[in-house]
Order: structure tokens, then sequence, then C-alpha cells
């Protein structure tokens, strides 16, 4: 009887020792597994908009993070100084995203040759086929039955650098290096590649982070507009993104201020827009 009592109670206690380690792993594997986003948009009209924010939730497998002309040089040197200096906040970020189970897209457009033998690159070109990406356009330029003008001018370039004696030089080769690639990250800069990719993930969410908000991050082929016209949610993360303005052309307003417009355009006609310590 004693042996009979103990080898039950030795049982009871392997189902109390389980049982435990279930409610410590499960519940935060379940909770990790979910994105909790406070997201910012503008409601309203053309002549009333208000800002207001909702809670979103996001599974971190069906997600991902596209970082947009995160370039190692722009013809605009304040331009790269700012890439520069978002790069490490950025990249700490990518980290944490990581961890999440979040999938990473690496979007430095014009720069593939540089990135052909890598593996990250190649899984993006063999990504199999999806019929939804023979639409998808080269740029999505502004779209008057969508949203309203820019609120700022950037018909100069938006360069703010009076050294700057070029407009869309090409002189960027390649990603910054402060922003780290991993394995499990993908590159390119093709939107059928990348919406192909996303398909046999069951990506259906994308963070935009990057730059510049007003050009790439909204027309590019994997930029916001598109995958708008994909059908999945996006959401941008304001500030890790900037700009292309010129303070010296309208609106007249410093070149943070610039940036805000464009952030609060994309709240108002496209997408909400959340900040970067919610990747957590």
């Amino acid at each position: 009887m004693f042996h009979q009592v103990n080898h039950s109670m030795l049982k009871q206690g392997l189902v109390i020792c389980l049982f435990v380690s279930v409610l410590l792993i499960c519940p935060s594997g379940a909770q990790n597994n979910m994105l909790q986003l406070e997201a910012r948009q503008q409601t309203g009209n053309d002549g009333d908009f208000q800002e207001s924010t909702t809670q979103v939730s996001l599974k971190a497998q069906e997600t991902a993070i596209i970082v947009c002309d995160m370039w190692d040089q722009h013809w605009c040197q304040t331009a790269t100084a700012r890439v520069k200096a978002m790069s490490p906040e950025m990249n700490e970020v990518l980290k944490r995203a990581r961890k999440r189970g979040i999938t990473i897209i690496h979007a430095p457009s014009s720069t593939m040759a540089y990135y052909m033998d890598f593996p990250q690159r190649k899984k993006l070109i063999d990504a199999p086929h999806d019929a939804s990406s023979d639409v998808i356009e080269d740029w999505y330029a502004l779209d008057p039955d969508q949203e309203g003008p820019l609120p700022v001018d950037d018909s100069d370039g938006g360069c703010d650098d009076p050294n700057s004696d070029c407009v869309n030089c090409a002189v960027w080769k390649k990603q910054i290096d402060l922003l780290e690639i991993e394995e499990a990250d993908g590159i390119s800069d093709d939107g059928k590649e990348i919406n192909n990719y996303f398909h046999s993930l069951g990506i259906k969410n994308v963070l935009l982070m990057g730059v510049h908000t007003n050009m790439c991050v909204l027309g590019r082929p994997f930029g916001i507009r598109s995958h708008i016209a994909q059908g999945r949610k996006v959401l941008l993360v304001r500030d890790l993104t900037d700009a292309m303005y010129n303070p010296k052309m309208p609106p007249y307003v410093t070149h943070q201020k610039g940036t805000d417009l464009i952030i609060n355009h994309i709240e108002k006609y496209w997408c909400p827009t959340i900040t970067s310590d919610q990747i957590k």
C-alpha cells in the first residue's frame, strides 16, 4: 500500500508539474503571438478631420515589416544624415520584431545587383508565383480619386541641403550597414516578388518604415498604395520615416513639420500609423 500511494502521488505530482508548465508557457506564447498596437488615424472629410486612435491586434506570423530605401548614400546629404541617425533605433526594432516571428523584408531599391548572391535575395526570387502579382504596377502615383493633394511641394526634389548639386543621382549601392540582415530576412525591391513571397507565407499585414514618406514609402510597388490595392492591412511606423521636403518650398514649414504633414496625409487617406516602441 505504501508503494502504491507513493506511486499515485508521484503520478499526480507529474500531472501538476506539467499543468503548471503549460500555464507558464502557453499563455505567454499565445500572447507573444499577437501584436497589440495603438494605431492613429485621421477620420472625417477634407473640411473636418479629427485625430483618433484604435486598438489593432495582428498575428505576428501573418505580419511583415518592409524597410524602404534605407540606402548607404543619398544624393541629398541631409537625407543621408537623417537615414544614418534613424538606423540604430530601426535596427533594434527589427531585432525585437524577429523575436516575435515577424517577417523582415529589406527593400533598398535599385541595389539588387549587390545582393545577387545573398540567400535572402534568392528566396524572394524563387517564391512561387501568385496570380495576384500580375496586376502590380511599377509605381503607384498620387490617386486623386483616393486622396487629396500632398500637403508639401516636393517638385524641387525635396532636398534641404544647399550644397547638393544634382537631383536624383543614383549614388546608392546597398542598404546602410547599420541595419543588420539576418538569415530569416528577405531582400527585394520588386513588388511582384514580395507579393509572391507574402502569399507563400500567408502574410496579411504590412508595417512600413524607411524613406521617403512622400515618395517611395507611398509609391513603390511594395509601398503603402500597392499593399492597400492588394487588400493587405497596412500601418506606417511614423517615428521611423522621413520625408523629402525643402522648407524653402510651400508650405514653408520646418523639415520635421513637413514630414508630420505627410504622415497626417497618410493617416487621412491611406492607413493608420503606429510608433516603433509598440513592437516589443
